[in-house]
Order: C-alpha cells, then sequence, then structure tokens
C-alpha cells in the first residue's frame, strides 16, 4: 500500500483583497518527494505557496499537513511544524552578515543542519562569515537563504523561483543540492520556470493555469508531454 501524502491540498482558493487568484487548487506531495510547479507568469504558483503558510488574504478549502490544517494554523506557528519557505526575493538581511543571517531565525526543531554541514552542502559560503549578506552574489544568496531555513530543522521546504537570474553554473550546484536534499529525506514544493533545472530534482511536476492545477506529469513522462506542456506554457 502506498504511503498517505503528507500534504494534501484540496479545493484551495486564495485572495489578495478583492482579488480572487486562487480556483480551488488541488494536489498533493508524499514524504520524501520533490514536487514543481509550473505555469505561465500570473498561474497562481507563488500565492499557492504563500497560501500554505497563511500570508495571502481570504482562503478557503483545506491544506492538510501531518494532521493539521494549514488553513486554521497562525502564520507565526507554521515553521514551528517543519515548514520553512524560501521567497523569490530571498529576503537577505542588508545590515547582517553570512553567519549572522544564516543564525538569525531560531530552529524550531531538532535535526536542522549545523553551520558546517551547510557549507559543505554550499561551499561558497564557506569563508565568508564576515561578507554582507547582500554583497554576495544573486546565486549565493540564494545558498544563504536555503541554508538558513536548513539550520532551523524544517524537513518540508517551499522552495520559490531558486534560479531566477542566476548564473547556469550556480544553477548546476544547487541543483546538486537538492538532490542531496532528497536524498537525505527532505519534502520540497518547487516553483520552478526551468524546466531542465526542474526535471534534474522533482518527482512531479503540477501544472497550473488561472488558478487551477490542470495537469499532472511524472518526471519520467516529462520528455514524452513537451508538446502538452509547451501549450500550457505558451511556448
Amino acid at each position: 500500500m502506498a504511503e498517505p501524502a503528507l500534504l494534501n491540498v484540496s479545493n484551495l482558493e486564495a485572495w489578495y483583497g478583492e482579488s480572487h487568484v486562487l480556483h480551488g487548487v488541488n494536489f498533493n506531495v508524499r514524504r520524501g518527494e520533490v514536487v514543481t510547479l509550473i505555469g505561465r507568469n500570473g498561474a497562481g504558483k507563488t500565492t499557492t505557496l504563500r497560501s500554505l503558510i497563511g500570508v495571502v488574504g481570504k482562503r478557503t478549502g483545506a491544506s492538510t499537513y501531518k494532521g493539521n490544517d494549514l488553513l486554521k494554523v497562525p502564520a507565526h506557528k507554521v515553521a514551528r511544524l517543519g515548514i520553512g519557505y524560501v521567497p523569490e526575493e530571498r529576503g537577505i538581511f542588508s545590515r547582517l552578515n553570512v553567519i549572522e543571517n544564516l543564525m538569525f531565525p531560531p530552529a524550531w526543531q531538532s535535526g536542522g543542519m549545523s553551520v558546517e554541514e551547510i557549507y559543505t552542502l554550499f561551499p561558497n559560503l564557506k569563508g565568508r562569515d564576515s561578507t554582507p549578506g547582500t554583497r554576495l552574489s544573486g546565486g549565493e544568496q540564494q545558498m544563504l537563504a536555503i541554508g538558513r531555513i536548513l539550520r532551523t530543522g524544517a524537513d518540508f521546504i517551499l522552495l520559490d523561483e531558486p534560479t531566477e537570474g542566476i548564473a547556469p553554473v550556480i544553477i548546476e550546484e544547487i541543483s546538486a543540492a537538492l538532490r542531496i536534499l532528497k536524498d537525505r529525506g527532505m519534502t520540497i514544493i518547487l516553483v520552478e520556470q526551468n524546466l531542465r533545472f526542474a526535471a534534474s530534482v522533482a518527482d512531479r511536476h503540477f501544472v497550473l493555469d488561472q488558478g487551477k492545477v490542470v495537469d499532472e506529469i511524472s518526471n519520467s513522462a516529462l520528455d514524452a508531454n513537451m508538446d502538452r506542456l509547451n501549450r500550457y506554457l505558451g511556448v
């Protein structure tokens, strides 16, 4: 019998003020799995992530994680469930150096990575403790943002557009790091436009269009479905 899903999202709707963005999103994620949310700009991918952690306006539906309906968990308590969010803008504190950025959030649960483990995962950060966080390259800032979440003990990561504006060599390093995290049992939802990168780490892909999940494609079937996928993406 297949293991039940770690996260079940059912008929999720969300609004920013009067703007109705999600129109009944349905998908699930199994423990240790990497899934991507893909779609055109404005399809609702980032809003889906933000809805899971409670930083949108009104929400309806259900998002069940470890027996908890995330729509009923206050936003400031979501991290204590082991969920970490890495936003597209990364959120690096400009007045803090690398080590201060890494140490800033509390460890919400046991099992988080040590600073040395993070430096092993992201060697670009090693020896940069005193460097202001915003003096790093865009790719290094992305590594810092991911590492900061890993130190908290989070084992379910919501990762929004990690390759946006990043050099190809750094993209490869982040891809390798995500595969290591997956091997360690980490569960990841990835919002990503770079299909090559997504295919290098993901198990399944959910396609969003106009605030709904309109298709699911396994990674093994991705090449065979590229024509269909390109129609969704308008390529």
